[in-house]
């Protein structure tokens, strides 16, 4: 079992299936393009979660992987899947509430670890290289 490259699919699935929810969407109002303002309307939220995946995801996943080409110790890989598991939760703070109106604790957690978990993939990432 890899955990790098699990999460790095995961990574990548997260952002096909909140595209996926946007295209969904998008075909149930029949809106091709934008949303409106409401922030209790799906088709919002949907292209929100989908735009902050697009953001961070890719960023995430290149660190994993860069660190996955040299043997790493027990709390990389831990940190590897707490970031992408902190994807996963923004996500659904994003998507599963009624209204984006309020902040949750979805989205709070969720941003405070990819934060905290991207920042010490990027930092280990710059350590191995000048170490």
């Amino acid at each position: 079992m890899s955990i790098p490259m699990i999460c790095i699919g995961l990574l990548g699935l997260l952002c096909f299936l909140l595209g996926f929810g946007v295209s969904m969407q998008r075909r149930r109002t029949g809106t091709s393009l934008g949303a409106s303002a409401d922030p209790a309307d799906p088709l919002l939220k949907y292209v929100r979660a989908h735009g902050n995946t697009a953001e961070y995801a890719p960023i995430i996943a290149l660190l994993i992987f860069v660190l996955a080409q040299s043997p790493q110790t027990t709390w990389v890989y831990a940190v590897m899947i707490l970031a992408t598991a902190s994807r996963y939760v923004f996500a659904a703070g994003m998507v599963l509430p009624a209204s984006l109106a309020r902040p949750n604790i979805g989205r709070f957690l969720g941003a405070l670890g990819t934060y905290l978990f991207g920042t010490t993939l990027a930092v280990t990432v710059l350590a191995q290289a000048l170490a």
